[in-house]
């Protein structure tokens, strides 16, 4: 889950791996560090806490020499101390290494090489690469054959960033399950775990993929495989600028990206709807033929994207009349979940590299399944993998806790049960025209939400002392409650639960008292108003705190509830894209006040890169 980035350049580096790391810190802030080559030796400079706090002390961007490493941390072998920070270095100082993932063989790896005189300055699994490149330097070609030599002995995942100062125009980079881009700079070459850490100085990339090698120098690339063969690649231009991943006079990442999702949903909405019908592009290979085709869907995704997939369950059944059912990713590939040639596997990630999604992912394809991807990264590992991609058009998403990632999911997921619906033949033109026509008001309705930041701030208030909550809601509305309470727990630490609101009587209502707040998602509609309404009597009845999230001209709920946010009235199966606008917005603001660091959640990491 850490951040690696290099830099191999006619120019000092420390100032752009600073600038990267920076970028990258959403993958991980226990520490952080830097290693550069110059005057024959490697400097490195390293410590405890986050990005700009080591830099007081450190001054990363002063450090000498035109090659170099950086690295940002999210702790799994070892505490967070400065001897686990990278860097690591091996034992006479050769060499110098970054890494991204876990090795899972390093205890056998360690004991093999204190056996022979090996003394370690660290816990973690990362030293034990930087140990055997050293000895395999002593009878190598090169550098990168000392790489490769090593990395063949590696179990598990890892992207890694490699340095030695007998070679100080080189830079090698490898991966295996872990994320990892090679970037074309003016001035020289880059690796990076995401190309938010590099869009400054390119916009032209190549992504590794496991077992590829790459050879850096400020002016030349070159990419073998794993036998050291030399191989050609295609390079993909990033459509993102650099603006995308900045704040943009926001406070946080997360409140920009909040009211960034009315621009993202158009993006990802409008280029697929014509006038009465979607269209996907060509590029992803999902046509009406394999839509009919298709007799179940199976969904794989984990966090946030999970909620998104439950709500992709309701969309596909209840529209596209097609079984659907989801899956933990992490689960459904230690399970023999039965799938067959009409079955279509769609897995969610917001970056395409989540290590659980990746492994379901390719499990369903050794199985012989057609597979899709729903994902915000062209040229994630994701996208290489399945048959099919769906691209949301969320942009860079830098805050941890997930937004317009999970809004363009939702919507992504939408236009593929309107296109399966359409190819099925199973809705009727009228019926199909209304969902086009309700989807094309949504990044609009969204805007109308946005306008109630201020009223939400000021609901936030209330809630800053408390420590528990519970959300509520019915049909569609369950995933959002899911999804509220997590966004909620991420990023202000008060513990929170999502249940279906029927549900509140088998158990959670003995948790409501007079401190408890009870967020319930409430839409008019005919199905569920009625039902949910008795909910907040229910909860009302036992003293507890009720914030309704009610359309718009609702006049019941307010003379029920403690607080109210209204939505804009929509289809109720469109409803989802947007109730979890206020319930982002009310996390947000809890958070914030409460003086919690909104976009790097303790604990947390943007992309979880291992198992």
């Amino acid at each position: 889950m850490c951040g690696i980035i290099g830099v191999t350049s006619s120019k000092r580096v420390a100032p752009m791996l600073t600038q990267g790391v920076r970028r990258l810190e959403y993958r991980g802030y226990d520490s952080v560090g830097l290693a550069t080559l110059a005057d024959g030796g490697i400097t490195v400079r390293k410590g405890v806490g986050k990005v700009d706090e080591v830099d007081k002390k450190l001054d990363f961007a002063s450090a000498p020499g035109n090659t170099g490493i950086a690295h940002c941390r999210w702790g799994t072998h070892g505490g967070i101390t400065q001897a686990n920070a990278h860097p690591h270095l091996s034992p006479y100082g050769r060499v110098a290494v970054v890494h991204n993932g876990i090795i899972e063989n390093y205890l056998e790896i360690k004991q093999e090489l204190e056996g022979l005189g090996h003394a370690f300055v660290s816990d973690t699994d990362t030293e034990v690469v930087a140990h055997l490149i050293e000895r395999e330097l002593d009878t190598a070609d090169s550098l990168r054959q000392a790489v490769q030599r090593a990395s063949a002995r590696l179990v598990g995942s890892y992207a890694l960033g490699v340095v030695s100062h007998e070679y100080p125009d080189t830079l090698i980079a490898t991966r295996n399950e872990s994320p990892l881009v090679v970037g074309f700079g003016e001035d020289g070459h880059l690796i990076a775990s995401d190309v938010s850490a590099i869009l400054s100085y390119t916009d032209t990339v190549i992504y590794m993929d496991n077992h590829e090698v790459a050879e850096l120098s400020p002016t030349r690339c070159q990419l073998f495989d794993e036998h050291g063969g030399l191989i050609e690649k295609a390079t993909t231009k990033i459509d993102w600028d650099v603006e995308a991943a900045e704040k943009n006079g926001y406070d946080h990442f997360m409140l920009k990206e909040i009211f960034e999702q009315p621009d993202k949903l158009a993006a990802t909405i409008h280029p697929r709807l014509r006038d009465h019908e979607v269209v996907f592009e060509a590029e992803s290979g999902i046509t009406p033929e394999v839509l009919r085709g298709i007799d179940r869907v199976v969904f794989l995704a984990c966090g946030t994207s999970w909620h998104a997939a439950m709500a992709g369950e309701f969309f596909i059944e209840e529209l596209a009349k097609t079984p659907a059912e989801v899956e933990y990713a992490s689960e459904f590939r230690y399970r023999n979940t039965p799938i067959g040639p009409g079955t279509l596997v769609v897995a969610i990630s917001q970056s395409g590299e989540t290590a659980d999604t990746n492994a379901a992912l390719e499990e369903a394809v050794r199985r012989g399944t057609r597979t899709l991807a729903v994902c915000n990264v062209r040229g994630s590992s994701m996208t290489r993998t399945a048959h099919h991609t769906l691209y949301t058009h969320a942009g860079p998403e830098i805050g941890v806790a997930s937004t317009k990632a999970f809004s363009t999911q939702l919507a992504a997921l939408y236009l593929l049960t309107i296109g399966m619906a359409q190819a099925k033949n199973v809705l009727n033109q009228q019926q199909i025209d209304t969902m086009i026509h309700g989807l094309r008001q949504i990044p609009l309705q969204v805007e109308a939400v946005l306008d109630s930041n201020d009223h939400i701030h000021e609901i936030a208030k209330h809630f800053t002392s408390r420590h528990n909550a519970i959300y509520l809601g019915r049909g569609a509305h369950f995933p959002i409650a899911l999804e509220g309470a997590l966004k909620l727990k991420e990023i202000s630490y008060i513990h929170a639960e999502g249940y279906p609101a029927a549900e509140m009587k088998h158990g959670p209502i003995a948790l409501i008292d007079k401190q408890m707040p009870v967020v319930v998602i409430a839409p008019t509609d005919k199905l569920t108003y009625k039902k949910t309404l008795g909910n907040i009597e229910e909860v009302k009845a036992r003293d507890g705190i009720v914030i309704a999230i009610a359309t718009e001209g609702d006049t019941i709920i307010p003379e029920l509830a403690d607080h109210t946010i209204f939505v804009p009235e929509t289809l109720y199966s469109l409803g989802p894209l947007v109730s979890v606008i206020p319930l982002q917005l009310l996390s947000y603001h809890v958070a914030e006040l409460r003086g919690c660091d909104v976009d790097k959640p303790r604990n947390l990491s943007k992309v979880v890169t291992v198992e």
